[in-house]
């Protein structure tokens, strides 16, 4: 059995009766239930739609969100989350280069890293290197009038760890950035780089090891043994080709407005929706938020 979830997006909720009847009747599917009026909406069906792609473009035409998923173990135990472009609106190493006076040419090696056209490693030294004599009080600087949350972020991790789940924040950022955003959402822990510091200054270097894409599935094997559960209980979410590997092996991996590059590896895309929509597709209804 399987749970078609429409959803679209909370500050702008468009999603017909209509609509959700019509692909009900067309997929032959049980009896609609509404997570939000006009927001989201489920109903189940006995197998795959082989038309799925092709009723996904149109719904993504529409403003509207399509996921489906296995209906068992739909609830995860644990939400393994990206940082930047996930939980946060900016990417971190953007705004301390806008700081710098580098901002478009850090963008742009952003960009291409993110849409996997550039080696992460590489881009990251090449970044940071940019950022060299900085004084470490920019961070602050940048966390408190730059960075903004993403919606729904702290509804999605308040409501998973209230229903007994674990959330770890694995970041190819930094650790100064993904500590203040873990402890303001709510977050069991958080893992990211270490940008190397001398002098009260940046010294344009990132501590060794690298976390990058190999790190993030380390992370969600790690966790799940640690926890004693197992990649099935995961529901995982980023956005870029940084965090292929860990969405890949999760139980559910979600693309959260993800990149080109990333969307056409993943089952579950969302883009219209904020991060509750990882709430609708486990059957949380908005009543539940926490």
């Amino acid at each position: 059995m399987y749970i078609v979830t429409l959803l679209t997006s909370p500050a702008k909720p468009s999603l017909s009766r209509e609509a959700v009847e019509a692909l009900r009747n067309a997929w032959g599917g049980g009896d609609a239930q509404w997570l939000a009026v006009g927001e989201a909406a489920e109903f189940v069906i006995g197998e795959m739609p082989s038309n799925l792609w092709d009723v996904w473009q149109a719904m993504q035409a529409e403003g509207v969100d399509l996921i489906v998923l296995p209906m068992e173990g739909r609830k995860k135990k644990m939400l393994l989350a990206d940082m930047d472009s996930t939980m946060i609106q900016q990417e971190c190493i953007d705004e301390l280069a806008a700081e710098a006076g580098v901002g478009p040419r850090v963008a742009e090696i952003t960009a291409k890293a993110m849409n996997g056209e550039l080696d992460f490693e590489g881009a990251i030294d090449e970044r940071v290197g940019l950022l060299k004599d900085l004084p470490e009080s920019i961070i602050d600087h940048v966390l408190k009038t730059r960075i903004e949350f993403m919606p729904g972020g702290k509804a999605l991790v308040q409501t998973m760890k209230a229903n007994g789940g674990y959330a770890a924040l694995v970041s190819g950022g930094f650790t100064a950035f993904t500590a203040k955003v873990a402890s303001e959402l709510g977050f069991d822990e958080n893992r990211a780089n270490r940008l190397e510091v001398a002098d009260g200054k940046l010294t344009g270097k990132v501590v060794r090891p690298i976390l990058g894409r190999e790190a993030k599935l380390e992370a969600l094997d790690e966790i799940t043994a640690r926890l004693g559960i197992t990649r099935k209980d995961v529901l995982a979410v980023g956005d870029g080709m940084n965090d292929l590997l860990m969405l890949k092996n999760a139980g559910t991996g979600v693309a959260l407005h993800g990149k080109p590059a990333l969307q056409e590896q993943c089952d579950v895309r969302i883009n219209h929706g904020d991060l509750t929509a990882l709430l609708y597709v486990q059957g949380y209804s908005k009543a539940e938020f926490v």
